[in-house]
């Protein structure tokens, strides 16, 4: 099951965008979205009946001409967006995720995760996480941990909580679609690898975040965040000539009609070329693979209000489109 999507498809920056659709004549292919809302199967217009959108973005600094041409080139077979079903964009090898990088938004878990036995003012607690981000700033340390691929969904299908998900909540993130593989990649070539930019809503089951048969162990990532679904994606990758900078994009995610998250890319404290670089001091990033650059202010945790069955999230990004999920009760 899923909602309806937005009917327009300008909602994305350039005259063209990706994405992996599907119909029932046509089973899932990766296909060009001009700005007129017109489709075009990329494994004809290739010539590559195989393709993928992985594999094509294993060719990327080579193809990505031919894409601009294709855009507005006539002569070829093209239908509405409408007549398909929109697919997550890509299905990544990887996923590299990220937290703690918008300065407001640790702030205000950092108050919200306080511990029984602590008793300082939120004034003191704020002021505590605001030098702890400084110092992370200073000393270029990113927080990257690895999700996993099989908690992708499409930017319309239904999202399940799960049942022993206490404290489902939603957080909004910019994702970097790697377009060339790439290791130990400094900071000043870093965009250089990315291709283009999509979406994502990271859910997170904030009651397993922490481990409490053991505090000392830390997070629990595997149970908190990688549940069948927790990870809508897409609608489209705008390639990143389209987009130009990250740094002042806005962020904006509406629950049942009601706004909250809207912030910009300029609170990040590591931007997209840092955690890009970050990233690949370790591993070897790949094409196709996402680099999840952190939430913003705003999550459930902040509202005290987590998400229900029913629940419908609105969310988009400049220049990358719009996703809408709706929660559904495990078991329902």
């Amino acid at each position: 099951m899923s909602v309806t999507p937005p009917s327009t498809s300008d909602l994305f920056a350039g005259p063209f965008a990706l994405g992996t659709l599907s119909a029932d004549d046509h089973p899932a292919f990766p296909a060009l979205v001009d700005g007129g809302g017109q489709v075009l199967d990329l494994r004809s217009a290739l010539a590559d009946p195989a393709l993928t959108m992985r594999t094509l973005l294993e060719q990327w600094p080579t193809v990505l001409p031919r894409l601009r041409a294709l855009a507005v080139e006539p002569g070829h077979v093209r239908r509405p967006v409408s007549e398909f079903r929109i697919l997550a964009p890509v299905e990544p090898r990887q996923v590299f995720q990220s937290g703690a990088n918008y300065r407001q938004h640790v702030i205000d878990l950092h108050v919200a995760h306080r511990a029984p036995d602590d008793e300082r003012s939120e004034e003191e607690r704020r002021a505590e996480a605001a030098e702890i981000m400084d110092r992370r700033a200073a000393e270029d340390l990113p927080y990257v941990f690895i999700g996993l691929p099989g908690s992708i969904t499409g930017p319309y299908d239904d999202v399940t909580l799960p049942a022993w998900a206490a404290k489902p909540d939603w957080e909004l993130e910019l994702a970097a679609v790697i377009g060339r593989p790439v290791y130990r990649v400094p900071p000043g070539e870093a965009l250089e690898c990315v291709a283009g930019y999509t979406i994502a809503n990271d859910l997170t089951d904030r009651a397993t975040v922490f481990r409490r048969d053991m505090p000392q162990i830390g997070t629990d990532w595997l149970r908190s965040k990688n549940a069948p679904g927790f990870t809508p994606l897409g609608p489209w990758i705008v390639p990143a000539e389209s987009v130009g900078d990250t740094g002042d994009l806005r962020l904006t995610l509406k629950l049942n009609g009601e706004v909250m998250q809207d912030e910009s890319t300029k609170d990040m404290i590591f931007g997209v070329a840092r955690m890009v670089a970050y990233a690949s001091q370790t591993a070897r990033l790949l094409p196709g693979d996402l680099v999840l650059t952190g939430s913003p202010a705003g999550n459930g945790m902040h509202w005290g209000r987590l998400l229900r069955d029913g629940d419908v999230m609105e969310s988009s990004i400049t220049g990358l489109g719009a996703q809408r999920t709706r929660c559904v009760a495990e078991g329902r």
